[in-house]
């Protein structure tokens, strides 16, 4: 790691403001090309992933699992468990550990491996012209990356300022455990939160505009509600948010389902509406650098911006909003910026996934994506009793749902709700990557009783009844 001593007259070829995944990625890949960077830091070292966002929420989602799976032990007969939160601090504090730990391993020790790249702070960062200033001064750069992430959004609701409230980021922070949680959103970390809390004991109600996980397919949504629900989990969808007020110590929202108003009470709201881009300060304005209607960075399949020489990364653009993809939109805008390079920007087999139990993954298009991009769609629906994995773990829950070209047959997308939905979306994200059909899919050779053996049997479904085979005969 170089500082500003090493650095001939303070100059650089490349300021990247922000220092999470997206920022690291585009300073590593630079500096692993020679280039002298800038990295500023703009916020906590290491971003949102470790520091807020990944990291301590799926470690916590996986201690509740812990207490869940005790608790449903007796789905095998004779077998009966029990688990519950003893001491919810101490869950906080591992969780606190883990955090520190990877935030020193994989962000602040990996630095001085890297001679071209100097750390600059912190502090607040802005753009101006012919670099970046920061900490009272001017970094001199022709190109420069904004990777400065996002943060938990407010919705707009009457009231909402004066009440009880907490975001995903306070509620893995609190240091005792609530009563009764309502949340706020249906959008992947409202769904994955609420269902933690509610498994380690909390009374969670659930609220929102649409159905859970809008983006989805209809039938992952409904399939996860009634899970939800099984778990006791109230689920309120299509209503309106009315107002909030604050009623002593506790919180009020006032939601309208089907023309009737109602109030819900509880300790907090948890407001899981989306995400903002962290561009206030940056003077986008004052330089020409477009955003869209939500505040985000509007970029070009390469990564630039609407401002000539500068480029954008990760959470504060307009593209996908996951940690992997803000790495790897990062380290094409490093190459474009300051390698030569001239890559686009591809996601047509993203995978994707939500930490639910079951969990819920995905890559392509989905049905109504593929119709409106003029496909003749086909699709395949298997529910996970017909999957031997989930028979013999004597769970059922969930489905997988393939989309196919109707006229040539090639995979368009899918989405994959199980136990071990995560684990298995790698290989549809595979086959949509070179361009498998479904028939070749349902021909492949897959393990016996393993979740992925599902991806198989809902690949012949579009043309059998996978029911009518015997184990492995297809």
């Amino acid at each position: 790691m170089n500082s500003d001593c090493c650095t001939p007259n303070g100059e650089y070829d490349l300021a990247v403001i922000g220092a999470g995944s997206a920022g690291f990625s585009a300073a590593i890949t630079a500096a692993k090309g020679g280039k002298r960077v800038a990295l500023i830091g703009h916020g906590t070292i290491g971003g949102t992933c470790v520091n807020v966002g990944c990291v301590p929420s799926k470690t916590m989602i996986r201690a509740a699992e812990a207490v869940h799976g005790a608790m449903a032990a007796h789905r095998f007969r004779g077998l009966k468990g029990n688990a519950e939160v003893t001491d919810w601090a101490a869950i906080v504090g591992t969780k606190d550990d883990l955090v520190a730990t990877l935030r020193q391993k994989k962000y602040a020790d990996l630095l001085p491996g890297y001679e071209g790249v100097t750390y600059i702070g912190e502090g607040p960062a802005r753009l101006v012209a012919g670099g970046v200033e920061a900490g009272g001064r001017l970094i001199r750069a022709p190109k420069v990356i904004i990777a400065t992430g996002g943060r938990p959004a407010r919705p707009d609701i009457a009231g909402i300022e004066d009440v009880p409230s907490l975001d995903s980021t306070s509620l893995l922070e609190l240091d005792h455990l609530p009563e009764r949680l309502i949340f706020l959103g249906s959008g992947y970390i409202g769904v994955e939160l609420a269902q933690m809390m509610s498994r380690m004991g909390v009374d969670v109600t659930l609220a929102c505009r649409s159905r859970l996980l809008p983006q989805t397919e209809p039938e992952v949504s409904a399939a996860l509600a009634n899970t939800l629900r099984d778990e006791g989990i109230t689920i309120l969808d299509g209503v309106s948010y009315e107002g909030s007020r604050r009623d002593g110590s506790e919180a009020v929202l006032t939601v309208q389902k089907d023309g009737t108003v109602q109030d819900l009470k509880a300790d907090y709201l948890v407001l899981t509406t989306g995400r903002t881009p962290n561009t206030n300060g940056l003077g986008l304005t004052e330089l020409g650098v477009e955003t869209d209607a939500r505040g985000a960075i509007a970029v070009g399949g390469d990564m630039q911006t609407s401002r000539p020489g500068v480029y954008a990364a990760g959470d504060v653009t307009d593209r996908d909003q996951f940690v992997y993809m803000a790495a790897y939109g990062a380290k094409l805008a490093a190459r474009n910026a300051v390698l030569g390079g001239k890559e686009t920007y591809d996601n047509a087999a993203m995978p994707w996934v939500v930490f639910t139990d079951p969990q819920v993954a995905g890559a392509g298009l989905t049905e109504a994506q593929a119709q409106a991009a003029g496909h003749d769609v086909k699709t395949s629906v298997l529910t996970l009793d017909n999957v031997p994995r989930a028979l013999a773990a004597r769970d059922t829950r969930g489905l997988i749902k393939l989309v196919a070209d109707a006229r040539t047959d090639q995979l368009l997308g899918g989405v994959i709700m199980a136990p071990e939905g995560s684990d298995s979306v790698q290989t549809l994200a595979m086959a949509l990557k070179f361009g498998m059909t479904a028939k070749s899919l349902g021909t492949t050779i897959f393990p016996y009783l393993t979740t992925v053996e599902g991806l198989k049997l809902a690949a012949q479904t579009f043309d059998m009844d996978v029911g009518q085979l015997s184990c492995c005969a297809g």
